[in-house]
């Protein structure tokens, strides 16, 4: 693997140490590839440590099959170092499904204290509410009071001396996956810092504030971008109108979505919502803007369902534009529809990367 193993850059960092956010993510990918052997009966890894995980091109964690070839038929195997052999391994000589567990708390020992720790000191100082001192100085101010500690509780289970009382690979992703919120959106190649080639392609778009402020369902924030961002994106709309039209209509179409940017930008939301389904109802000009003002209005209204309908109806107006993709993934949010939202903004990146490669594409044929 291009970028070396967890070890490397946990024990024998030589620029930076990897960051809590990676961490995590390590904790997270190798617990799924546990899983997945699992699922396909290939429950035995031999001797699971910070050698064995190694990242890719992209920065993402890989666990290395070599461990999966060491496993026998009946479980046999061997370890390299007896302070982080399975209690029961030492009884029996054989590796269990259990026993690879307590091996994957010893890894996630590793990454919380960027030092390899032997269990039984790290049971003693966890035992003693000593977290702070099993913690890696490095990662202050890095992460919550409560997800370390549940990455320490995680390890703890790990770690038990009776194989039944650890969770199994499947508990673990459940457990750690709710860790990866704040990171999830952000690709392991940044998290890593890993420099990219120049002509090499980009593999993911910088989120923007908008998306980071729907990502954590901050409506303040998202408030105060739309307000200062105006009716720029409305740009290239179909509004062809007749001169009758204009006479007629416009001056009181106008007015109404100027008394709504008005109350809109003074937080006056019920007003706003008011306004803007008059400007909405006369049917003549297509804004999305107003329909992304006016989810946000419904949102911070406690209208979800209906925020999700302008968000919906501002993609259909302009089906590239990543604020009705951000809205959306607010709307569903408060509906509780967390892995939709989720999608919805993975969904974004996507297409942002996609007009990014393009233009590469384009800027190389050119040169």
């Amino acid at each position: 693997m291009p970028h070396d193993t967890l070890a490397k850059h946990l024990f024998h960092w030589d620029k930076q140490p990897m960051s809590w956010g990676m961490r995590v993510r390590v904790a997270l990918y190798v617990a799924q590839a546990l899983d997945h052997c699992s699922n396909n009966n290939l429950r035995l890894y031999h001797d699971l440590n910070a050698y064995r995980v190694m990242f890719d091109q992209d920065g993402n964690p890989r666990l290395s099959c070599f461990g999966l070839m060491k496993n026998s038929r009946d479980g046999k195997s061997y370890s390299t170092n007896l302070a982080y052999t399975p209690p029961e391994y030492l009884r029996t000589g054989r590796v269990t499904p259990e026993s690879v567990i307590y091996s994957y708390g010893t890894v996630l020992l590793d990454l919380l204290s960027g030092k390899h720790i032997p269990p039984s000191h790290a049971l003693d100082l966890i035992r003693g509410k000593n977290m702070l001192l099993l913690m890696d100085s490095y990662l202050d101010g890095q992460f919550t009071n409560e997800d370390g500690v549940e990455l320490v509780r995680l390890a703890s289970r790990c770690l038990q001396l009776e194989p039944r009382e650890r969770p199994n690979a499947k508990m673990l992703v459940t457990a750690l996956t709710p860790l990866q919120r704040r990171t999830e959106l952000i690709p392991s190649s940044t998290l890593m810092g890993i420099a990219r080639g120049p002509n090499m392609p980009p593999t993911d778009v910088p989120v923007s504030p908008l998306g980071e402020a729907c990502s954590r369902n901050d409506l303040t924030a998202v408030h105060e971008i739309l307000v200062k961002t105006g009716y720029k994106d409305d740009e290239g709309t179909d509004n062809e109108l007749s001169f009758q039209v204009w006479t007629k209509q416009m001056q009181d179409m106008l007015n109404s979505r100027k008394r709504g940017d008005m109350a809109f930008r003074e937080k006056d939301f019920r007003t706003a919502i008011d306004c803007y389904t008059q400007f909405v109802d006369v049917g003549t000009m297509i804004s999305p803007t107003v329909f992304a003002r006016r989810s946000l209005a419904y949102l911070l209204s406690d209208q979800a369902e209906a925020a999700l309908r302008d968000a919906m109806q501002a993609q259909y107006v302009h089906p590239e534009w990543p604020t009705a993709f951000y809205m959306q993934a607010a709307a569903l949010t408060r509906l509780g529809m967390d892995t939709d939202a989720k999608d919805m903004l993975k969904e974004e990146r996507r297409m942002q990367l996609r007009k990014v490669l393009v233009r590469a594409t384009v800027g190389v044929g050119s040169c």
